[in-house]
């Protein structure tokens, strides 16, 4: 069983209710590409089979941490359902990106993605979405691992020039880093460790700052939900309508166990 993400690079685990339009049609994208970003990401470039489908469901969005469903399909006629995000919807070209991770044959999405060759097709459906960096907020804490590092770029990519805060990405060593650009008064830390619970760690070790701070914190899900939610929510006092948080996969579990963990999760707390 893997004991690191079963899926990665963007994946999302189980969601809840989120918004955006979960009507929204089928899109069929088309590979034009892939490019491998680090050992362990692979970022794949789309172009829309139909552009007008395309446009109907990537149309203007507020939400920077888009998400697509993206449909694998099995030897024995079924499709596997995994959760991306979105990269660079350019609507009136038809395109988007998809980063992945890879750890070797682990996984249905991670495979494809090192694997897939130029005008392979994929069914998607979405985008749908819940965040966007809150301009009015005095400043922001971004916080993420592999998983959440494509949410995390976008949401950067959003912050006005003068926003200020933090984005910590935890990889587990230097070759897994990659270059991001924020505003000046953004810090950018790279937590580069395989412990466990080194997000969690790099987090509360931040100065805080004075001040309304909206927060972004998405990852593995046993440092996120029960690592650094509490800290944030607890020990900081953050509303949680100042807080997205959410766990993208669980350490030692498939994407499946890690789907039924996340509702177990749910209905205890309510």
């Amino acid at each position: 069983m893997s004991q690191r993400s079963p899926e990665g690079g963007g994946a999302r685990g189980a969601r809840g209710a989120r918004g955006g339009r979960p009507d929204r049609p089928q899109t069929v994208l088309v590979v034009t590409g892939r490019e491998q970003l680090t050992p362990g990401m692979v970022r794949v470039r789309f172009e829309a089979a139909d552009k007008e489908v395309f446009a109907a469901g990537f149309g203007p969005s507020a939400y920077t941490d888009r998400y697509v469903k993206m449909s694998f399909p099995q030897p024995d006629g079924s499709d596997i359902v995994r959760t991306y995000t979105a990269l660079e919807p350019d609507v009136e070209g038809g395109t988007v990106a998809i980063d992945f991770v890879v750890h070797g044959t682990e996984g249905i999405a991670g495979p494809w993605a090192a694997a897939v060759e130029p005008g392979q097709r994929i069914a998607v459906r979405g985008p749908g979405g819940a965040y966007s960096p809150d301009p009015t907020a005095d400043w922001h804490l971004l916080a993420c691992d592999e998983s959440g590092l494509p949410a995390v770029r976008a949401a950067l990519a959003a912050l006005p020039a003068e926003a200020q805060g933090y984005a910590v990405v935890h990889v587990p060593d230097a070759a897994h880093r990659q270059e991001l650009t924020a505003p000046a008064g953004v810090q950018v830390s790279w937590v580069t460790s395989t412990e466990p619970g080194a997000l969690v760690d790099a987090v509360r070790a931040l100065p805080w700052r004075a001040g309304r701070v909206h927060a972004f914190v998405h990852g593995e899900a046993e440092a996120v939900m029960h690592g650094i939610r509490p800290y944030l929510v607890k020990e900081r006092a953050l509303p949680r309508a100042d807080l997205s948080i959410s766990g993208y996969w669980r350490r030692g579990r498939t994407e499946e166990g890690f789907r039924a963990w996340k509702q177990e999760l749910a209905a205890a707390e309510g």
